[in-house]
């Protein structure tokens, strides 16, 4: 504590970062300005992949501001999850991704994987930063999203992916979306119907473009962290989900099984976008994450 003028009061740390914004795309340090002592991050975790049907959960997303920090901020990169063949159903969760400051590491979670809906890949979604879609295949039964915020965060990091409706024996239905950094997956609220599947949308991202205004980055700008969306099996013409706002895929279109000669867009869904931390659509990989820093302008006082 110190006194100033009969104040008495924590003394601010001074920083003269001018502001100056990195993106960091891969693992690395970022190298500061020599008068920099406090900076403002985003920490975006790599997305999930989608399952056959279910779509990928975004990576997680924290925007953390007054870190202190040295010189040098070593920054680790989630991968996006890797994507099922098609012969399998469920791919691989995303990876974190992290920034170490003065006070330790920051991290935000990968996103779940989207389930397959084929045996044994029937059920919900994986955990994650944000949860995978779920799915569930020839039968009576239902399957939740799995849940978002793994790391436990206040805020959270992200939400739940979408829960299917019960698919009836002669009807495989649709999968639901994965959860995104904005909000959860899109759940499926009734029987999908032979001819008519529509796989629902992923969960939508969050804009961080008016924390680090000019810097490029997201899809649109500024967004990140957008869920895969849901797919739809080949009974029938099927509309695959959207991929939410932030970098989510677009669900698969009938099953991979097929050729893509006979069933347009049959063989995997989209990727999540590159460096958005954005899910990936039917059996599609999820996007890489991506940190944000931004060194922080802050006058001396108490």
């Amino acid at each position: 504590m110190a006194q100033n003028g009969g104040i008495i009061g924590p003394i601010n740390t001074t920083s003269r970062g001018k502001n100056t914004i990195t993106v960091k795309t891969s693992s690395g340090c970022v190298t500061l300005q020599s008068g920099t002592r406090l900076i403002q991050t985003a920490i975006v975790a790599g997305g999930g992949a989608g399952g056959k049907y279910g779509g990928g959960g975004a990576g997680g997303v924290r925007n953390l501001s007054s870190l202190s920090v040295q010189s040098l901020v070593p920054v680790t990169i989630g991968a996006g999850g890797s994507a099922s063949p098609p012969s399998g159903n469920d791919g691989s969760a995303g990876g974190n991704s992290s920034i170490t400051t003065l006070c330790g590491t920051n991290s935000s979670t990968g996103g779940g994987t989207g389930r397959g809906g084929d045996t044994p890949s029937n059920g919900p979604g994986t955990p994650g930063g944000s949860g995978g879609g779920g799915s569930y295949c020839g039968g009576p039964g239902k399957a939740n999203g799995g849940t978002g915020n793994a790391g436990g965060y206040d805020p959270v990091e992200g939400f739940a992916g979408g829960t299917t409706a019960p698919s009836s024996p002669n009807n495989r239905g649709a999968g639901s979306g994965g959860g995104g950094a904005g909000g959860v997956g899109v759940n499926l609220a009734t029987p999908q119907s032979p001819g008519s599947a529509v796989g629902s949308a992923g969960g939508p991202g969050v804009n961080l473009a008016p924390f680090f205004p000019g810097a490029t980055f997201g899809n649109p700008s500024g967004y990140v962290g957008g869920g895969g969306g849901g797919g739809t099996f080949p009974s029938s013409p099927g509309i695959a989900g959207a991929g939410g706002i932030g970098g989510g895929g677009k669900g698969i279109r009938n099953n991979a099984g097929y050729p893509c000669t006979s069933y347009p867009n049959s063989c995997s869904g989209c990727a999540g976008v590159a460096n958005t931390g954005g899910g990936g659509g039917g059996y599609a990989a999820g996007g890489p994450g991506v940190v944000i820093v931004k060194e922080l302008d802050k006058a001396s006082g108490v």
